[in-house]
């Protein structure tokens, strides 16, 4: 092994972008992406801007996420959060169980799914009851706003599950 300026003056590559800049050690080195089974296109989850990205899947698990090159919005290119976004699913401090804290409580309880969805149902249905304007046909007791992650089709769905719960806030950012 030869130091690398001896390397750069003796191949004639000054600025070290050839031959010189490489050693055994990154010579080994091999792309996270190699040995990827497939490549999922999804979206940033972070802003409304939408930035396409490229999901390397091996073995049932995400390996690697990187900009979309076929996306018109990025051109392949991420921000600081949407490249590091493999951790919202892969980090060792997510979340993945429903967590609750009942009013003035102190510490989180786990719930399953069926019993937080039926608290959510409950809630919702319970307030429509308490703050439903008849002479108007709504209630103003509860909103919606929809994510910049949401495309048009799940807003539209939303808009259709609120208007028809009598609810006149309905708004989103759809952006993708």
């Amino acid at each position: 092994m030869t130091w690398p300026v001896l390397r750069q003056l003796r191949e004639r590559d000054l600025l070290g972008l050839g031959a010189s800049a490489r050693s055994e050690r990154s010579a080994a080195l091999r792309p996270r992406t190699e040995s990827a089974e497939r490549v999922v296109h999804s979206v940033c989850p972070y802003c409304a801007v939408g930035c396409g990205q490229r999901v390397f899947v091996q073995d049932g698990r995400i390996t690697q996420i990187e900009g979309d090159p076929a996306s018109p919005i990025s051109r392949g290119r991420l921000c600081p959060k949407g490249a590091a976004s493999k951790e919202l699913v892969t980090g060792p401090t997510r979340e993945t169980k429903v967590k609750y804290r009942r009013p003035f409580g102190t510490s989180w309880e786990e719930l399953s799914l069926a019993r937080a969805m039926d608290m959510i149902a409950d809630r919702v249905l319970d307030t429509r009851r308490r703050t439903w304007d008849d002479k108007h046909r709504r209630t103003l007791g509860f909103a919606s706003l929809g994510g910049a992650t949401l495309d048009n089709e799940e807003n539209y769905l939303m808009k259709k599950l609120y208007t028809a719960l009598g609810a006149i806030q309905i708004e989103n950012q759809a952006r993708i």
